[in-house]
Order: C-alpha cells, then structure tokens, then sequence
C-alpha cells in the first residue's frame, strides 16, 4: 500500500464545488439588520414664496377675465369713434398794432358726435387750438362732458387772440390774405375719451383738425372747411 506523500494536499470534491459556486455568484452587499440608509430631509417652502405664487396666479387668471371681456363687450357693443367738425365761423376782427403783433377775434361752432348707437362717451379732455399757417394764435379748454348715444352736442368757441407775436414772414402773408378776402385758419382738437363698458373703462385719445377758409373781416364768413378726426 502507497504511503501518501507529505507534500500532496487533498482537497475534498464538496470543498471544489463550492468554490465553483462562489465564483458564479455576483457579489451582493449586505447590510447589518439595524442599519438604515441614509436620507436628506426635504425642505420646506418658504410660506412667503406660496403667497407670491398665489398672488400671480389670482392676477393672471384676472388679467385673462378682464381680456376675454373686454373682447367680448367691444365686439358686441361696437363703440364708434366720435367725431368734431366746424359747421359754422364768424371771421370778427383782425388788428395789427405793430407789423408783428396780431390781434384776432373768431367765433365757430364746435360739434362733437358720437356715433355709437349703444354706448354713452365722456369727453375727460377738451382742449381747442386755433393756427395761422402752423403758428399758435389761440387756445382754448373746455370742461368735461358726457355725449348721449348716437347724439351730437354744439359748442360756441370764442378764440380771442391779443398781441400775438407773428414772425414778419407770416404776418405779411396773413395780411395779403385778408387782402384776397380769403383767409385760412386751422382748428385744432385734442381730446381724451372714455366709453364705460360695465366694470370696463375704455379711453384713448382723439386728434380733432379742421381748415377753414373765411372771407375777411368784419363780417367774415365761412367759405370752405375740410374736417377729420383721427385716434391715437
């Protein structure tokens, strides 16, 4: 019988089979029974942050109300833009104390109209200026009113010009007029508008422009007009 030798190592075939496994199995990491992950603590939102989100949202949801309404209202109320003309002039006096200095006295009808036929429009600001050839010659304001639906209002402008300064150019230009017996005056509105739709206020302004052409004084009369009004 061989006599093992000393040097040789006997390994057993379940020794073998289990080192096979080993290698086979994926690594798996394995936790204590009483350990627990770690987890960060969520933090909490700023209550003034929730409050400003808030106020935005309830904003914007009203600025979308109020624009759908007001689309809404314009498309089935259809306000109109209101409309000035000069349908009469009275030419009363121009005076020349000094080659330069003008003296001027014009009455005229002012008519403002409003053609809607289903809003009332509150004229918030009148203010009327009378030009000679782009020079100012007279201004004038006129308190605020309301303008009835499908209604037109006259008013009787007094523009008075005293000691009005006119470059010589000018001055000699208005004097061959009045020579010509056919002076041409320009009347000139701004105006500020308002139609109430409901809980709605729509404004805007209007630019009034009137020519008038008048035969000389004292009895000048009005000749010719050409009238427009245009929004801004």
């Amino acid at each position: 019988m061989a006599t093992p030798q000393l040097n040789q190592v006997v390994i057993s075939k379940q020794a073998l089979n289990q080192q096979d496994l080993a290698r086979n199995v994926p690594y798996i990491s394995i936790k204590k029974a009483g350990q627990q992950p770690l987890l960060r603590q969520p933090r909490r939102t700023n209550p003034v942050i929730w409050f400003g989100a808030i106020l935005c949202l309830i904003f914007s949801l009203l600025l979308i109300f109020f624009g759908i309404a007001t689309l809404i209202i314009v498309l089935v109320m259809k306000p109109r833009t209101p409309m000035f003309d000069t349908p009469t002039a009275s030419l009363n006096l121009i005076y020349f104390d000094s080659p330069e200095n003008f003296n001027g006295d014009l009455t005229f009808l002012a008519n403002f109209s409003n053609p809607s036929r289903k809003l009332d429009v509150r004229f918030e600001y009148v203010e009327i200026e009378l030009y000679f050839s782009d020079s100012l010659i007279a201004t004038q304001a006129l308190q605020p009113f309301v303008q009835r639906q499908g209604k037109a209002r006259l008013v009787s402008i007094h523009m008075v010009s005293s000691l009005v300064h006119l470059p010589p150019n000018l001055s000699l230009e208005l004097q061959k007029e009045v020579q010509r017996n056919r002076v041409t005056y320009e009347v000139r509105g701004t105006f500020r508008v308002k139609f109430n739709l409901g809980l709605i206020h729509y404004s805007y302004w209007l630019h009034g422009r009137c020519q008038l052409e008048l035969s000389s004084p004292p009895i000048g009369v009005l000749l010719a007009r050409s009238c427009r009004t245009k929004r801004r």
